[in-house]
């Protein structure tokens, strides 16, 4: 099976440029709630946009795996792309099916994934609770925490102009966090043409899975470009998009020791503190120009 015969029952990759439209039963993705706004002295009652956040069931054959706090957009991509960022499978063909279901402040996510990689995912079960900001947090052990990835392809290579542009770029690209200020973004750049697409959520590791999963389901090639986060670059961070052939990642805010040590071990080049004029790269810096 390709990853054409995916069958995802919602909205497909390319919808919801803003980030809001939802599927039909859809949570919203903010809420307008009343406040009382303190400034210089003076106290405004008021109205404020704030994330909405929702527990996510990802249910693999009938049988519940983890539930993460996450933003209600695009969890069909998200589906996608936790299965194959967390190594659930190994390539995208194994995720079958995806189908989404709406309830009152909650969301099912139900995966059907190829009958060789459940039978390894029940000996694999988290069947946690994954808070929104949490990476590592739902592992049972810290071996199954702490995957080993293989070496990344060579990559692309990007013009730091190019670079800096995209950084540029990204603030435009984020509809959520404009309204709400409170949302992390993942947008996948390609050398020469920008960013392709940006997907939003208030957990970091979400907003990451939802892009590589848009991606897949578009059929993108993950050696054609690279990986801009707005949040700092933590171990999964690195994890996750060298676990499917992202050999390049940058981050708005800082690295923790452990990513870049795992930057260095799989060929994976990291770019952090990246701002309009300025970045730090620490790890394998020859992808760029």
């Amino acid at each position: 099976m390709s990853a054409e015969d995916l069958v995802v029952r919602g909205k497909p990759a390319a919808a919801a440029a803003d980030g809001g439209a939802q599927t039909p039963g859809a949570a919203q993705v903010s809420a307008e709630v009343s406040i009382d706004r303190w400034a210089r002295g003076t106290t405004a009652h008021t109205t404020d946009e704030v994330a909405e956040e929702i527990p996510v069931a990802l249910i693999y054959q009938g049988v519940p795996h983890v539930v993460m706090l996450a933003t209600p957009a695009n969890l069909e991509d998200y589906a996608v792309g936790f299965t194959l960022s967390e190594g659930l499978v190994a390539r995208p063909d194994e995720i079958r099916a995806v189908e989404v279901t709406y309830g009152a402040g909650v969301a099912d996510v139900r995966v059907a994934v190829a009958w060789e990689r459940f039978t390894e995912l029940l000996h694999r079960r988290r069947n946690l609770t994954g808070r929104t900001g949490c990476g590592l947090c739902g592992a049972e052990t810290a071996e199954e925490a702490i995957r080993e990835c293989g070496p990344v392809g060579p990559g692309p290579t990007v013009a730091i102009a190019d670079l800096h542009a995209a950084i540029e770029q990204l603030g435009s690209m984020q509809p959520i966090n404009t309204r709400t200020g409170s949302v992390h973004a993942a947008a996948w750049v390609v050398p020469g043409r920008g960013i392709h697409l940006v997907r939003e959520d208030v957990g970091r590791h979400n907003a990451l899975d939802k892009t590589i999963g848009a991606l897949v389901r578009e059929r993108a090639d993950f050696s054609s470009g690279y990986m801009l986060i707005t949040s700092r670059a933590s171990y999964e961070m690195v994890q996750k998009s060298a676990t499917v052939g992202i050999s390049f990642l940058v981050a708005l805010s800082a690295p923790t020791a452990f990513a870049v040590r795992l930057a260095q071990k799989t060929g994976l080049t990291l770019v952090a503190f990246a701002r309009r004029d300025q970045h730090v790269v620490y790890a394998h810096p020859q992808r760029l120009r």
